[in-house]
């Protein structure tokens, strides 16, 4: 019975996190499109004022979506290779292959880049008030692409997190049916 529901278990958290990655994507796309303009910037002298928009809470939205779509993506690995709760304080006794271990490590350097992207894009979205402005008092815009750039970081992070999880599954079930052949072989 449990075997049963293990089965059900991956494929269901795999579908979670691509159903969380695209909604990221999208809000990212929207935010390119939301994001403030040149038009925008109203001058008093040598003081700016940028009104807040829309690209600011897609992009928030956007990073709540993909830094829990990269969490229960992690799961899959952590919990093929530490099963048990005594073995994650002890340490694991698995080896990682090595494809996953590499698509594991691309995953969360491309999502620490694109943490970084979107978090700096969507805070330059917020209201920025004469003489504050968003940093030394001066109004700034995002470049034409970033939150695009952003969208792309985003497919590429879950992307490898989905590899490496699937990567990992697929040595479990290669292993699992090894071993049980050979069981069944023995005498």
């Amino acid at each position: 019975m449990e075997k049963s529901n293990q089965n059900y278990t991956y494929p269901l958290i795999i579908s979670l996190v691509f159903a969380l990655a695209i909604p990221s994507f999208v809000f990212c796309i929207l935010a390119e499109f939301k994001k403030s303009k040149i038009e925008n910037v109203k001058l008093d002298g040598e003081l700016c004022e940028l009104p807040g928009n829309k690209a600011f809470g897609l992009g928030i939205a956007a990073l709540i979506c993909s830094s829990i779509a990269q969490i229960i993506g992690n799961l899959i690995i952590f919990v093929r290779y530490c099963p048990d709760s005594r073995e994650i304080i002890y340490s694991c006794r698995t080896r990682w292959p090595t494809t996953a271990t590499l698509l594991f490590v691309l995953s969360w350097i491309s999502f620490a880049v694109w943490v970084m992207l979107i978090s700096t894009a969507s805070s330059m979205n917020r209201r920025q008030v004469f003489g504050k402005g968003w940093l030394d008092g001066e109004c700034y815009l995002v470049k034409d692409g970033v939150f695009v750039s952003a969208a792309i970081l985003v497919l590429l992070s879950l992307g490898c997190t989905l590899a490496s999880g699937v990567t990992t599954l697929r040595n479990k079930f290669h292993v699992s049916n090894h071993d049980n052949s050979r069981k069944d072989s023995l005498p």
